[in-house]
């Protein structure tokens, strides 16, 4: 085993990419140079394409992000209150947590975590609650099954959150809320999922409106899956031809009835940001409304976190989506 020094980094050659994410830690930086082997994938090779689809390659600050966006989830509570925590499903993942407003028919946003497929929770994604609640807003957190607890299958993660969105519109009622005024927004396979509720065929599939979804943000998320079918995420992803297909939300825009913005961080891995960047122009060539927003010097798990800032990038462009102003 040896070392090579590149980008003022040093790396084994054997696992450059753990490695390097230990010694570049505050960097910022990409993952390192290796040894190009034969393309997968556009023009990357294995390597390449694993670490478009690994954060850690690029946010090695993730574990901090996350541990304060946790952190920020409890005071949140603290100062909120605990949120009304309703089953949509019969199994125990198939629950969600409502923070309401005092605003009276109030409009809904519905947050979608992410996590990889295999991680995140309603509890640990509260932060944003706040500054919807002051705002007017109900703000409900979705929980699901996590992939692997579904015996790989993302088609049973994609009916959940499909089930708990026609559950919120189905059932405003019973915390106040407006089914005219219906947002979404999901973060990383969180706004795959979400993406896939868009153009889900909800008169036919729930014999409910087809626009009843008004606007949705989808930041850092993943809208074509041959990408990720072809990477290390298919260790835990069991992948099929039917599995790419439907849920490609990029490959269905045909059914998209809601006006979107897609966000993604400059420090995002290649395939995060093309993937971004290549949905959003798809919308608009068939002319439907959508923003693409680009966050300068943010990271996967920084952007993110602007959600629960009424000031930062996506809590700024939420609120304004919904027609409300900062508290």
């Amino acid at each position: 085993m040896f070392h090579r020094i590149t980008r003022r980094c040093v790396f084994r050659v054997a696992s450059p990419l753990a490695f390097w994410a230990r010694a570049c830690a505050q960097q910022r930086i990409g993952p390192p140079e290796h040894a190009k082997g034969p393309k997968v994938f556009l023009d990357y090779d294995q390597v390449e394409l694993d670490a478009a689809y690994d954060q850690a390659a690029y946010a090695p600050n993730a574990s901090q992000v996350q541990a304060r966006l946790t952190h920020a989830s409890e005071l949140v509570r603290a100062r909120l209150g605990p949120p009304k925590r309703v089953a949509y499903g019969p199994t125990d993942a198939e629950r969600l947590d409502i923070y309401r407003t005092a605003r009276a028919r109030a409009p809904i946003h519905v947050f979608v975590h992410g996590g990889a497929w295999r991680g995140g929770s309603a509890t640990a994604s509260a932060y944003p609650a706040e500054m919807f609640v002051a705002a007017g807003a109900h703000y409900i957190v979705l929980d699901f099954v996590h992939v692997q607890d579904a015996g790989g299958s993302l088609m049973v993660m994609a009916d959940q959150v499909r089930r708990a969105i026609a559950w919120v519109y189905k059932n405003v009622a019973s915390f106040g809320g407006d089914p005219g005024r219906l947002y979404v927004s999901g973060h990383s396979s969180g706004a795959h999922l979400a993406a896939v509720a868009l153009v889900t065929d909800w008169r036919k599939d729930f014999g409910l409106p087809q626009d009843m979804i008004k606007g949705a943000l989808l930041s850092s998320g993943m809208y074509d899956l041959k990408g990720p079918r072809l990477s290390s995420r298919s260790t835990y992803v069991k992948f099929d031809d039917a599995t790419e297909e439907v849920l490609s939300p990029q490959r269905h825009l045909d059914r998209l009835n809601t006006p979107l913005i897609v966000a993604y961080g400059s420090l995002e891995t290649p395939e995060f940001q093309r993937q971004s960047r290549e949905f959003a122009a798809a919308v608009k060539a068939l002319g439907k409304p959508v923003e693409l927003i680009r966050g300068e010097n943010y990271n996967h798990f920084e952007l993110i976190e602007t959600l629960g800032n009424p000031y930062g990038i996506l809590g700024r462009a939420a609120l304004a989506q919904m027609g409300l102003a900062p508290a």
